[in-house]
């Protein structure tokens, strides 16, 4: 493991960003005030403030990282807000600082993909649309997939970028932040999938009455 070369623990970017974060959460759920229809239940509401949370930082979080990795741009050679930040974030995974072409790879998808089809799962959510339970098995999928290919490389071959010394790396950016996106794809996967075979037996059970 690679030791912490920071000489703070916690720094005015550390603040800033997890600020952040905060924000776009508090967005998200107002957003689910503002938009689902007022009879929409706990799983819809949890459903969508997630959602839109995942689909806020996909295009505004990662997809500054996508613009300062690439066409020969690296996070640690750039300047702004958008790459302090990322640089915050890379002094407990380095390769996020230096582009690493797997990472820029499952960027490019989930900042293009999953982040659209985010929006569009919402929007079946306002409109109470079933169908979504179809997509949210396939953007659950592509989360839990990324994220596999994230971090397993790294775990392979010794987990040399990872910073696990500081408290603040490993505990909230490393494991935290990505755990997020482990847990609410797994529940929501789970969850559409019940609906979705319960659906399918129910249709099944009423075209056997029907011939009978």
């Amino acid at each position: 493991m690679a030791p912490s070369d920071t000489p703070e623990f916690f720094t005015k970017t550390s603040a800033y960003s997890l600020g952040a974060v905060s924000l776009i959460a508090f967005i998200a759920y107002t957003g689910s005030k503002t938009l689902l229809p007022k009879h929409a239940g706990f799983r819809e509401r949890a459903t969508f403030i997630w959602l839109a949370f995942d689909a806020l930082i996909h295009f505004s979080f990662e997809g500054s990282f996508l613009y300062l990795s690439v066409f020969g741009r690296t996070v640690q050679s750039s300047t702004g807000p958008f790459a302090e930040l990322w640089k915050e974030y890379a002094r407990a995974d380095i390769r996020w600082g230096l582009a690493d072409p797997t990472v820029v790879s499952l960027e490019i998808l989930t900042v293009l993909g999953v982040g659209p089809l985010c929006c569009y799962i919402i929007y079946q959510l306002i409109k109470d649309d079933p169908a979504r339970h179809y997509w949210i098995v396939v953007i659950s999928t592509a989360e839990l997939y990324g994220g596999f290919m994230t971090f397993a490389p790294e775990w392979l071959t010794g987990s040399h970028g990872l910073v696990t010394s500081n408290w603040l790396y490993f505990w909230v950016y490393l494991m935290f932040m990505n755990l997020l996106w482990v847990f609410i794809p797994l529940w929501l996967m789970i969850d559409s999938y019940s609906a979705i075979a319960r659906s399918l037996r129910t249709t099944q059970a009423l075209a056997r009455v029907k011939k009978s």
